[in-house]
């Protein structure tokens, strides 16, 4: 299937779909018509050398200074090698995919001046399997991801370096392996490539893609625990959370009684408290808020897939040319900040009923630490340990970027959103929240083992898919591998996607 690119439309699963599952992609023939309507308005107005930033005059503190005609040919070079100042090691390459996706979509609006040739190069690099090689950190997320994105347009012109079929190459080898003319990079061009925050975008769409199921995951979790810590099911009744009018509260809910659905717990055979503890029955507020912080931070960044973050912006039915700042990431960095405090938030919770079902005054009636032979064995005691250390790493990781501006290009550029620090964060605080829900997950089917009721379809196949790779610890073992194996099982989503063969979508 090939996506067609238009300048509308695009959703975080069609990043995800062309970024990591290399969908193909095409650019519809509207674009194309828009983008050779604006080139022609830009290339009239160099020829009247009317002034324009980035054109015919250099960028940041050097935006007054007037370029002659020599100058203009040879300023995208030297813009790109200028701004190709990363450093690092190099970013995913899902990441820069995505990237490449976005800034397509941002040309296909017909307001950002360059040659078809520099969009039409992007839609065959990503057809073709060309990814260039680019450093993960150096963006400030103002005046776009100007550091990442010109490893991108170094390709433009034939430089760089890139990954073809599983090689790291020079940039001119690799577009001749897959068939690719250089392009070149003519008057705007450079600009027009990099000056929007198109990377930290499509990570965010690709992080806010993985968090949705990781909190579908979360929320099987939690239904693993409360059936195995006999939980009074009236507060996930939803009518409770309707009546209150959060939508992701009534989805947390929503999902988890689905979970228990079929065993003795929600079916009231078995005797429970008539209030549990707040880490048990806030359960559909808490992920419920996370739920409802990652639907606005998606509709975020859905409107900056879809908008034309760039600058100078042309309008070719007025014949004008405005220069703002639409490259400023903050729109993203803010409510991705909050989406990754949400996670970290559902992370605490998750690590506290793990808590009460290792500790025998809060379990009702599960063995201490969940093994048999408490005093020689120590069960699951070292697993807290571990989730406990994770959570400290994404409490810290937790502080928002996006209020950490320091001012730049001797201060032309004197806020930034720091959105690529938001960005790298985020998927740090996720890959400890893979860690540590494994770690429930594994405690909660320790905890279910104990238990001689019947569950709910959704938590019984959750257990099922878990004991295929964590053997229930009878006596102690090194854990390692058993952590390391529930994480990945987590990030696969294998759980998610059994569990949802069983009892239908979660959310």
């Amino acid at each position: 299937m090939t996506f067609i690119i238009k300048g509308s439309d695009l959703t975080i699963e069609d990043v995800v779909k062309v970024a990591r599952h290399h969908e193909k992609v095409g650019l519809h023939p509207d674009a194309l018509a828009r983008i050779k309507k604006c080139r022609a308005m830009v290339e009239r107005k160099i020829e009247a050398r009317e002034i324009m930033y980035g054109v015919n005059t250099g960028i940041g503190e050097f935006s007054e200074v007037v370029l002659n005609d020599d100058q203009v040919k040879d300023f995208q070079k030297y813009l790109i090698y200028n701004h190709a100042a990363g450093i690092g090691d190099p970013m995913p390459l899902e990441y820069v995919r995505g990237a490449m996706l976005g800034r397509i979509n941002v040309h296909a609006h017909g307001n950002s001046g360059c040659r078809p040739e520099i969009t039409l190069t992007l839609v065959e690099m990503l057809n073709k399997g060309v990814t260039p090689w680019v450093c993960q950190k150096g963006s400030v997320g103002a005046c776009g991801d100007l550091a990442p994105m010109s490893q991108i347009a170094l390709l433009m012109m034939g430089e760089g370096k890139a990954y073809y079929k599983d090689e790291v190459l020079d940039g001119k080898e690799a577009l001749d392996r897959a068939g690719i003319p250089i392009p070149g990079l003519h008057a705007r061009d450079g600009l027009a490539t990099i000056n929007g925050s198109n990377v930290l975008t499509a990570m965010s769409a690709i992080f806010l893609y993985d968090a949705n199921n990781w909190l579908k995951q979360a929320e099987i979790a939690a239904a693993m625990s409360l059936e195995a810590l006999k939980a009074n099911m009236k507060p996930y009744n939803t009518k409770i959370h309707e009546i209150r009018g959060f939508k992701g509260a009534v989805r947390s809910a929503t999902a988890i009684r689905k979970m228990v659905t079929g065993g003795d717990l929600a079916e009231n055979k078995i005797a429970c408290k008539v209030q549990d503890a707040y880490s048990m029955r806030s359960t559909p507020q808490v992920i419920g808020a996370a739920h409802d912080a990652l639907a606005y931070a998606r509709s975020q960044v859905e409107i900056e897939l879809n908008g034309v973050g760039d600058n100078p912006i042309f309008f070719p039915d007025e014949n004008i040319q405005l220069s703002g700042a639409n490259f400023q990431g903050s729109p993203v960095s803010l409510p991705m900040d909050m989406a990754g405090i949400a996670i970290t938030m559902v992370s605490v919770l998750s690590e506290r009923r793990m808590n009460r079902l290792n500790n025998p005054a809060l379990s009702v009636g599960l063995p201490a630490f969940l093994t048999k032979g408490a005093g020689m064995f120590s069960g699951l005691m070292l697993s807290q340990y571990t989730a406990d250390m994770q959570i400290v790493e994404q409490r810290i990781l937790s502080a928002p970027a996006s209020i950490q501006s320091i001012p730049a290009a001797a201060d032309q550029e004197d806020f930034v959103s720091m959105g690529m620090n938001t960005a790298i964060k985020n998927f740090q605080i996720l890959d400890n929240a893979y860690g540590i829900l494994g770690i429930e997950l594994m405690a909660a089917a320790q905890a279910l083992d104990f238990r001689d009721y019947n569950f709910g379809k959704g938590t019984q196949k959750a257990k099922e898919v878990i004991r295929r790779h964590v053997k229930f610890l009878d006596i102690d073992r090194p854990l390692y591998n058993d952590h390391n194996a529930m994480k990945a099982l987590v990030k696969s989503c294998e759980i998610l996607d059994e569990v949802e063969e069983v009892i239908g979508g979660i959310g």
